[in-house]
């Protein structure tokens, strides 16, 4: 299944104020894998993310989404293929109520309005917020809030789901409730995220940036146990593969 893979090479980006946020980055993600992406802050998590369903298009080196390389002609394409869930929910819910904002997509892709609707219903229904489909999303609360934003991006049928810190802000019962849900999702999921406890849950593969950089890309769990990594990475172990502070009192 081509159209699912992601391809990335020698991909360069820098920002208006000369700030260099990827260098050189490459790799390459199959059809059903679950990639958490981890680094340090201003690593280059977000920007390579941005560049996965075009919000950002490639300076130098290439983006691919299947048997397309991302362009701005080839823009459509790819946000078919890649549903982009951002760190804000805001930057996601615009309209009046939760059920216009899961339709938007859909009634901009043309589907009939009898199918628009079996879609919302069936991506709030998902999430666990069927319940919230009149009330508008200025006042949900940020579980709720990221709960939509998900089935905004549900509601399109998306072959790769890409989340950017989806865990931040979120109480210990939504982040556990997001977990179970994302473990649902059938296709390729990429996740970029300081939860490395969400990595392990989630994610066999994971890739290490470090200023712009892979610093290493393998098996979760053999490299959030690489302890000179995570330092030099400035990184630490995930919570459940630290040791006992109780236990290793003397």
């Amino acid at each position: 299944m081509s159209h699912h893979i992601v391809e990335v090479k020698d991909l360069h980006f820098a920002y208006p104020d000369g700030h260099k946020a990827l260098e050189g980055v490459s790799l390459r993600i199959t059809h059903g894998e679950r990639v958490g992406v981890v680094g340090a802050n201003g690593a280059g998590k977000s920007t390579l993310l941005l560049h996965l369903n075009g919000t950002l298009i490639p300076q130098s080196g290439t983006v691919r989404v299947g048997d397309f390389p991302l362009t701005r002609k080839t823009l459509p394409h790819v946000r078919r293929t890649v549903g982009m869930v951002f760190q804000d929910p805001d930057d996601q819910l615009f309209m009046p109520t939760v059920y216009d904002d899961v339709a938007f997509g859909p009634l901009n892709l043309g589907f009939p309005h009898e199918e628009v609707h079996d879609r919302v219903m069936k991506a709030l229904e998902t999430v666990g917020a069927d319940h919230l489909r009149d009330r508008p999303p200025y006042r949900l609360s940020g579980g709720e809030k990221r709960a939509v934003a998900i089935a905004t991006v549900l509601s399109m049928a998306p072959d790769i789901l890409v989340m950017d810190e989806p865990t931040s802000n979120l109480d210990p019962r939504s982040r556990r409730q997001l977990i179970r849900l994302l473990d649902t999702f059938e296709h390729t999921l990429i996740v970029a995220t300081h939860d490395l406890d969400m990595v392990l849950d989630l994610c066999p593969r994971t890739v290490v940036l470090k200023d712009g950089h892979v610093a290493a890309d393998g098996p979760a769990r053999e490299m959030l146990r690489d302890e000179p990594l995570l330092h030099a990475c400035n990184l630490e172990k995930p919570l459940v593969l630290q040791a006992c502070p109780v236990c290793t009192r003397v």
